[in-house]
């Protein structure tokens, strides 16, 4: 049998797989040796080497901290079973009933639900300490006298201060289920931070987002005229439960409290009540559901009529999110592993053998300090080897080697653009193995989808959530997921009800653009976190190129890997340019997490780290003191490395003349004919990299230009201007406003061409065939005129590049497309950057208008932090990269601030 054939049995087995299903696959080499290809179906059927045991014997025994250290679950179950009972408390009022039946629909209620069902909250806990509150509830105390009795006084206005300890978690659950506040108002007085626990309660009044302008009076949202539930046993017999649960858990919640471990408590207990809400809301009434009570939750979306009743959905929507508190461990260790990956068990050849090197360190590391390999530790590594060294492959190396069972991968990709998490899905199919039921990748875009795949479909979703009384039914996941398997395991199902979402947590790998899995820290309004959160939850994270963001992205970027660390979880950085500082804060980030995860668990506080390029690898157990010093000394050896070889990228300045010259079409039309001087002088010193494969003189170059409309104007240019009479010049224009048919078009062909694996498939493509068997001059240049979408992710090797400058990383990573691939020591300069860029130079012929800011979009520059001269002669470039372009300016600590250089 073929291995396509094999592949396709695995496939069939797969999708017609069932909880009961044991498959294992062997490839009988010989009589006395067989290798194991895969598994379908349960693992623990068999060992490691896909051997059936003839006999078992079994023994109950528990490994220390390994099925024991959920320690506060009790308290998370009984929080979230009682907000659950208690969060829609509020939908009893006159104004939402109304608004249900159809009176005022279109009108914002005056006050939100979940504001109104904190005040009976704060009326039924009065002054009461957190036993006698509990108390009155287990006896079946519900006096609506009480509940209703002062919606006047101050403390009303910010129900949540004053509340004690168990209390004031109860009551944020049940007001945040829905959105968190946010204050309306600038400039209040004060600031608070999420550590001071009772004062962040305190200040929270309805103009956090709980109140809304409408013509509806206020009294209506605080009139109840059909009562508060006390009449319906199924949810007074539920609240007498878990206020009995709660209670025998109060010093669990004082003393989670009094640790800080209440943040990771009420992130699982909020995402449990969210989960559990969306999930009951999406379901039809329950036809069975007696009772004469006439209060409602919501309507049908799709004819307004009234849905599910209050009591009925208050007791539904408590048991959906046990359901999921229940499985929160599931979701943290349950989910499927991509096993049997060949490819990251063989050895890396050539300049590759790098990448093994690092897996063994980490292994190492691992048989010195990690006690018990199925319980969590702290992992944060940084991968800093050059572009072109194979980064992507070493991650998943290193992953494998850092997952539970040292043999699998279970994580999260998270890139940049979303055609390179197309591009890398297909890498990894490639390089490493993983079929389609091993890796989904999620982009956002259908239309790249369509391109990428070569088919077209469209799909768009209407309704409006909060007419219906239900803002949970949202839509928890919108976008597209590449991934082919069917059989999505039981416990989901009861959670999820679209494959899409069930996929999104399934998939052992998963790839998909930084801001999908990002939303897992934007919790502040619906619950588009969820599913984010969960596979976070379930997941390492790596993420590639992380200094090709914004600072504002790195702020956010740093919430995310801090919330890796608070689920328990191993990230990995990558990129050959971090700076020092972001390295720091990215690993400071994760330690607060880890912290926080660890003292939850009863874990130690330590975490381990790593530090790898392609010279070097070094793995240390470490604390936040001891970060900088270590990876300043990894980074002074990778400096001394860097420095040791023959640079393949050699810098050159190219001058720009200052002409007499004042308006704007002349001087862009004077700085496009220095470039096209330069590409002349760049092919004569290179063509001599392609003399083996072609009889003409050809050579592959790319013109950087930092803004799409400049790109457009230079490739214009170059295609009308006047060459010399034995140059041929073949050019096009590379950017992301390009028609996306014709952007997937040239990326297919920019990448046949030009990834030179080998160096002659270049000149075997028919479209560079053709090309030269027209030409009938000796000389051909083929240009790549692109802005910097070119940067990053793509795998293509050039022959010289002119950089229009932007930053020191602009020119770091654009200048790792020249000989990428290729042993070529060059003789001369192969990368030029221009004296200006095209912004600096107009301003140097408008000396009356004031100096501004031209380093930026794309770049670093800011009105604060403007530079002295825009003219790269003075900004002493050439210093920099005087033994060669490299990533040393960038991983290099500055010993003081300048203002001379933009990094």
């Amino acid at each position: 049998m073929t291995r396509e054939g094999l592949v396709a049995v695995k496939k069939l087995l797969r999708k017609s797989a069932s909880k009961n299903t044991s498959v294992s696959c062997h490839w009988v080499r010989s009589r006395s040796q067989s290798e194991l290809l895969w598994i379908v179906g349960r693992r623990n059927c068999f060992d490691f080497q896909g051997r059936v045991p003839v006999n078992t014997t079994s023994k109950a025994f528990m490994l220390p901290g390994v099925e024991t250290d959920w320690h506060y679950l009790p308290l998370t179950k009984a929080i979230v079973a009682l907000a659950a009972l208690l969060h829609d408390w509020g939908k009893a009022s006159v104004c939402f009933q109304n608004k249900l039946r159809g009176k005022n629909r279109k009108q914002g209620d005056p006050l939100r639900h979940e504001w109104i069902s904190c005040l009976l909250f704060k009326n039924l806990v009065g002054d009461d300490t957190d036993e006698q509150w509990l108390s009155r509830l287990i006896a079946g105390d519900f006096s609506e006298q009480r509940l209703v009795g002062d919606f006047e006084g101050d403390y009303c206005k910010a129900p949540l201060k004053g509340l004690p300890p168990v209390a004031s978690l109860v009551a944020w659950l049940i007001l945040t289920h829905h959105k968190l506040p946010a204050d309306g108002k600038q400039n209040r007085e004060g600031s608070y931070r999420l550590e001071d626990y009772q004062q962040l309660l305190s200040v929270i009044v309805e103009d956090y987002g709980y109140k809304n302008r409408s013509d509806i009076e206020v009294k209506e949202c605080l009139s109840f005229n059909h009562g508060l539930l006390k009449d319906s046993h199924a949810w007074v017999r539920q609240v007498k439960k878990w206020s009995e649960s709660l209670l025998a858990s109060k010093a669990l919640a004082e003393q989670a409290i009094q640790s800080g471990v209440w943040k990771v408590i009420l992130h699982h207990a909020r995402l449990s009540l969210m989960l559990g809400d969306y999930c009951y809301s999406s379901q039809d009434a329950d036809k069975n559901w007696g009772g004469e009570i006439d209060l409602y939750a919501n309507t049908s979306r799709d004819n307004r009529q009234l849905k599910q009743k209050l009591d009925e959905h208050l007791v539904g929507v408590a048991k959906k999110a046990l359901h999921v508190v229940h499985r929160l461990p599931f979701f943290e260790n349950g989910l499927p592993v991509a096993h049997d990956i060949e490819l990251l068990k063989k050895s890396s050849q050539g300049d590759f053998v790098w990448q093994d090197e690092a897996a063994k360190k980490i292994t190492k590391w691992r048989d010195s300090n990690v006690k018990y390999d199925e319980r969590p530790f702290g992992f944060f590594c940084v991968n800093m080897a050059s572009t072109g060294c194979g980064k992507t492959i070493a991650n998943a190396k290193m992953m494998r080697s850092l997952s539970p069972d040292r043999d699998s991968l279970r994580y999260v990709l998270a890139l940049g653009l979303r055609t390179l998490t197309l591009q890398t899905g297909d890498e990894y199919r490639d390089k490493i193995g993983l079929d389609s039921s091993e890796l989904a990748v999620i982009i956002g875009s259908q239309a790249v989808l369509d391109l990428h795949a070569g088919n077209h479909s469209q799909s768009d979703m209407v309704g409006n959530l909060e007419e219906s009384g239900s803002e949970s039914a949202e839509e928890l996941f919108e976008g597209n997921v590449l991934f082919d398997e069917t059989f999505l395991g039981e416990t989901l199902d009861v959670l999820l009800t679209k494959d899409k979402e069930k996929k999104i947590l399934y998939a052992p790998v998963l790839a998909c653009t930084i801001d999908h899995i990002m939303k897992a820290t934007e919790t502040k309004r619906g619950g588009r976190y969820i599913l984010p959160s969960l596979r976070l939850m379930s997941s390492d994270l790596v993420i590639d190129e992380i200094d090709d963001f914004s600072h504002s992205d790195l702020a956010a970027i740093t919430r995310l890997i801090h919330l890796a660390g608070l689920f328990g979880k191993k990230v990995m950085i990558s990129s050959a340019t971090i700076t020092p500082g972001l390295a720091q804060g990215c690993f400071e980030a994760y330690q607060s997490g880890w912290t926080l995860f660890a003292a939850s668990r009863g874990y130690e506080e330590s975490i381990g780290c790593g530090w790898v390029d392609e010279s070097e690898v070094e793995v240390k157990s470490i604390n936040e003191q001891a970060y900088a010093d270590e990876h300043l000394a990894f980074v002074n050896t990778r400096i001394a490395n860097l420095e040791e070889g023959e640079p393949k990228r050699k810098l050159k300045l190219v001058h720009i003349e200052e002409k007499d010259i004042t308006d704007e079409v002349s001087i862009e039309k004077h700085y496009f004919e220095t470039i096209k001087a330069s590409i002349l002088q760049m092919h004569r010193d290179y063509y001599g990299n392609n003399r083996d494969f072609s009889k003409k003189n050809v050579s592959f170059g790319v013109v950087r230009m930092a803004n799409i409309q400049p790109c457009i104007n230079l490739n214009d240019y170059l295609k009308e201007a006047s060459w010399p009479k034995d140059v041929s010049v073949k050019v096009m224009a590379y950017h992301s406003d390009q028609v996306l048919l014709m952007r997937s078009c040239q990326e297919k062909h920019l990448d046949e061409v030009l990834r030179r694996k080998p160096p002659e498939a270049t000149f075997e493509n028919k479209v560079i065939k053709t090309h030269l068997n027209q030409a009938e001059v000796e000389n051909v240049i083929f240009i790549l005129v692109a802005t910097p979408v070119e940067e990053v992710g793509r795998d293509h090797d050039f022959d010289w590049a002119i950089l229009e400058p932007s930053s020191t990383r602009s020119i770091i990573q654009l200048a790792g497309r020249v000989l990428r691939h290729r042993a070529i020591i060059p003789s001369c300069e192969n990368v030029g950057i221009l004296q200006y860029n095209l912004k600096g130079y107009k301003g140097v012929f408008n000396p009356n208008k004031k100096r501004g800011v031209v380093f930026s979009q794309p770049g670093f520059e800011t009105e604060d932090t403007k530079l002295e001269s825009h003219n790269l002669k003075d900004l002493d470039v050439r210093e920099l990269f005087q033994t060669g372009v490299s990533a040393i300016p960038r991983i290099k600590k500055k010993q003081a601030k300048s203002k001379k250089i933009s990094c």
